[in-house]
């Protein structure tokens, strides 16, 4: 019984300290990390007044496989239209709609168009891995260029 108990409060215990993403603390930073460990980025423009921003933020970038995959493969950076964060004019001009989610490659450039409005986890996953493989593809091409 005792062991029950136990093992029931260490599930508790760790399903209150989910995984978190790490988040980049702004773009210029996010592009070093990128470079430096030659990752893709992933740029997401969130609004606090936008429900499918919050959506997304509270159950698909809470997903555990979610979570680990973008901690492991990716750079995370996101910014908030609603608390003046920096984004790029070419992101920006070219984000119709909330949230906007970009994938770049580590100099800023975008791998793809962006995505916009919320995703299920299941999709997302599905979406990073997708850009994983573009993005190993590129790399392996700019190494036999050099």
């Amino acid at each position: 019984m005792f062991k029950k108990i136990v093992v029931a409060m260490l599930l508790i215990a760790s399903s209150l300290m989910a995984a978190e993403v790490h988040w980049a603390k702004n773009y210029k930073s996010a592009l070093a990390v990128a470079q430096k460990e030659h990752k893709p980025l992933l740029f997401i423009i969130s609004s606090d007044e936008c429900k499918y921003c919050l959506l997304l933020d509270r159950t698909t970038l809470k997903d555990a496989k979610v979570v680990d995959e973008l901690n492991k493969n990716f750079v995370t950076i996101r910014s908030w239209t609603t608390r003046g964060d920096y984004i790029p004019m070419e992101i920006a001009q070219n984000t119709p709609g909330l949230p906007g989610i970009w994938f770049l490659y580590p100099d800023g450039t975008p791998i793809y168009q962006p995505i916009l409005g919320y995703m299920q986890a299941p999709n997302f996953f599905g979406a990073l891995k997708t850009v994983e493989g573009t993005f190993k593809k590129h790399e392996a091409t700019v190494k036999k260029g050099k």
